[in-house]
């Protein structure tokens, strides 16, 4: 099996996606291809925007609500570029968060505060830490590319009634802050839709669950939530997504650091 023979686009790209899968030989073969395909799966999209709401609780179960406005662009030689800006509450609005994913290496990242007027970047050593508070590290915001991990099948289960693909996920960036991450990728569209997060430790740290993946424009599936929950301090943050765009016309501009302090 070599990257080659999945990367064939045809109107049967899923079915010669599942069959490259199923020539794999080895548990690092196997669960390359299938990374393989799930990336393949999603791509085309130019560019696709959306609205999100952040919901944060605490160990006794106590809220807070902020919301956001998230763009992405697709790149063809590295990485996707991501930007979320944050409309609500008051005390955070014109916060914005950019990244740019690097297929290898670390990834570009700032982030702006309005109460202090200026463009922050985010070191590579701190891009393990929570994003603005949540449950989500700044590295889970950024687009999960073949290329930053190492992989292995371990096996196939059902999840939610779905035929799943469970595969051991090894971070390539040793500053990352997780030791491992098993992923669940559904069969019949290659989406993610489960993943068990451990630490440096090895210790099951958190797990994110996808709910309620819908197609748009007939070929992008995108959930309606996710949920992040630490099994570690008992908080929990989802993010719930409305009113997807694709193919729009969002412009690379806007993806700069320097517009951060003006971006709307």
């Amino acid at each position: 099996m070599t990257p080659t023979q999945i990367s064939i686009r045809t109107s049967l790209g899923i079915l010669i996606f599942s069959c490259v899968v199923a020539a794999a030989e080895t548990p690092e073969e196997k669960g390359m291809a299938v990374a393989i395909a799930a990336d393949k799966a999603d791509e085309g999209w130019d560019d696709w925007s959306a609205e999100t709401r952040m919901i944060l609780r605490n160990r006794q179960g106590q809220s807070s609500q902020r919301q956001m406005r998230f763009k992405a662009l697709e790149e063809k030689e590295e990485g996707d570029k991501r930007l979320i800006i944050f409309d609500e509450p008051r005390d955070i609005k014109g916060t914005a968060f950019l990244v740019y994913t690097k297929k290898t290496g670390q990834d570009d990242q700032w982030l702006y505060l309005p109460a202090l007027k200026r463009v922050k970047r985010i070191s590579s050593k701190n891009q393990s830490g929570p994003f603005v508070g949540s449950e989500f590290a700044y590295e889970d915001l950024s687009s999960q590319e073949v290329e930053k991990y190492t992989y292995r099948h371990l096996r196939e289960e059902t999840l939610a009634s779905m035929d799943c693909h469970v595969l051991e996920r090894i971070p390539v960036d040793k500053k990352s802050g997780y030791s491992k991450q098993i992923a669940w990728i559904d069969k019949a569209e290659y989406r993610l839709m489960k993943v068990d997060y451990y630490d440096r430790k090895g210790s099951h740290m958190k797990t994110m669950t996808a709910i309620g993946y819908n197609s748009y424009s007939g070929n992008y599936w995108r959930a309606e939530r996710f949920e992040m929950k630490n099994h570690q301090t008992g908080k929990s943050t989802d993010l719930i997504w409305s009113n997807y765009h694709f193919n729009s016309g969002i412009r690379e501009q806007d993806f700069r650091s320097s517009r951060l302090k003006n971006v709307r």
